[in-house]
Formats: structure tokens, sequence, C-alpha cells
């Protein structure tokens, strides 16, 4: 039985762009939620975000303070400010990884060589397009940053709003949509505050992009199990079955 069955009293499905009804294939949201960046021009209505929402509003969080905040951009202007002022950091992302590099690593923070503007990017270019964007931000009061004053990269507050993000996706997915999570928005929180009316003592995110994909993704690759699993320690014997 599927682990969602119990969750809905009807299995979700999806529409063609010509309004004809389809079933979505039974796969595990967990294995086959993948990042899908272009869309069919399927609409995707204010109930089916609403719903979607109402199922990731169960994701886990520190307390159950539940810190998420969700803009739902619906204006074009809204959208197309929001994205151009990302624009920059997708060119360095692009120009850092053309180097071999992680972009943005903490270890490795060089800036690329050599930055060219304007690369292709289908959720900037084409934002209008998008049947639905989701600006996130957390409620930092509420979040119990336990590693803030480690001396190193912060990772904990990440725990009481990523799960929130994933669950928009799982829910997606299981309705027949897909889409991707970008944090691209972080670096330029001051850029877009304003426009967003971004609330004080909160901070972006992300941006969830949600749509019928133009192709679905039924199967990933991922590492397997005993590639990053270990017994007692990180460096003991792998955990292979």
């Amino acid at each position: 039985m599927s682990r969602w069955s119990g969750s809905s009293p009807d299995r979700p499905s999806t529409s063609s762009a010509s309004g004809s009804r389809r079933a979505v294939p039974e796969l595990d949201p967990l294995r086959s939620t993948g990042a899908a960046r272009e869309f069919t021009s399927r609409p995707v209505s204010d109930a089916e975000v609403h719903a979607i929402l109402d199922d990731a509003r169960f994701a886990p969080s520190g307390g159950n303070r539940q810190p998420w905040r969700v803009a739902v951009l619906q204006e074009a202007a809204v959208r197309r400010g929001v994205v151009d002022a990302t624009r920059p950091v997708w060119d360095d992302y692009v120009a850092i990884t053309s180097d071999g590099r992680v972009p943005f690593s903490v270890v490795d923070g060089a800036p690329p060589a050599e930055v060219e503007s304007g690369q292709p990017n289908p959720l900037i270019d084409r934002v209008e397009q998008v049947p639905v964007v989701l600006a996130i931000a957390a409620d930092i009061r509420a979040i119990a940053a336990m590693d803030a004053d480690s001396g190193r990269l912060p990772l904990a507050a990440g725990a009481s709003i990523y799960p929130f993000c994933w669950s928009i996706l799982l829910s997606a997915s299981r309705r027949g949509l897909g889409g991707v999570l970008t944090t691209f928005v972080t670096r330029v929180q001051g850029s877009v505050d304003e426009m967003l009316g971004l609330p004080e003592h909160h901070s972006l995110a992300a941006l969830i992009f949600l749509g019928e994909p133009a192709q679905r993704v039924t199967r990933l690759s991922r590492r397997p199990v005993g590639d990053f699993t270990a017994i007692d320690r990180f460096n003991g014997p792998a955990l292979n079955i």
C-alpha cells in the first residue's frame, strides 16, 4: 500500500494542456521527486496551492514553533523584480561551476575568474510563465540556532524551515506536479525585502517554483547507502546489505 494512501480521500490526478484528466503514476514521492525547472502551460489553481501548503504545514520544526511564512507571488512585476535581483547570483553560480568548483563554498570562497552575465535559466528567463512561485521566509525569533556560535558554517537553524520546503515539493509531486527549490534569493534579501513585504526579524529561505513538469522524471540517480553510511564512526565500516 502506498504510504500516501491514508492522507487523502482521493488519488490525485493531473490535467494535460488540453484539459483532459489523466492518472498520476503510482510512484513513491521520496524516490521520484526530482528537480523540475520547466513546466507545461497547465495552470495550478489557488485551491491546489492551498492543499499543498495544507499538507506541508505538518512538517517538523524545533519546538513545533512553525516559523515559516509564505508569499505566493502572482503579480508579474513582483516575480520579475525578485528573480532579476537573483540574476547576478546565478551568473556567479554558473561561472564558479564552470571552474570545476563548488559555488559559494565556505572552504573555497574564491570568486570566479570571469563572469558572463545573462546565463540561460528557464526560471529567471520565463518566470512569468511558471504556474506557481512561492517565497519562503522564516521567523528567526522562533528558531533555536544551536550552532550559531560554533565558529563553523551554521547548519542547525535550517532544520526548522527546510523540512517544510521539502514537504511542499513532496505534496506537489503527489498531485502530479513538480518543482524546484532555489536559495539564490537568500544572497539578495536586502534588494527584495521591501518588494516582498518581508516582516521584521524574518529571513528569506528559498524560492519554490511549481507546475506540471514538461518532462516527468521517474528514476533518480543517487549514491547507494553504503557510500555515505558507516557503523559507529564516520570512518567505520560501511553499512552494506
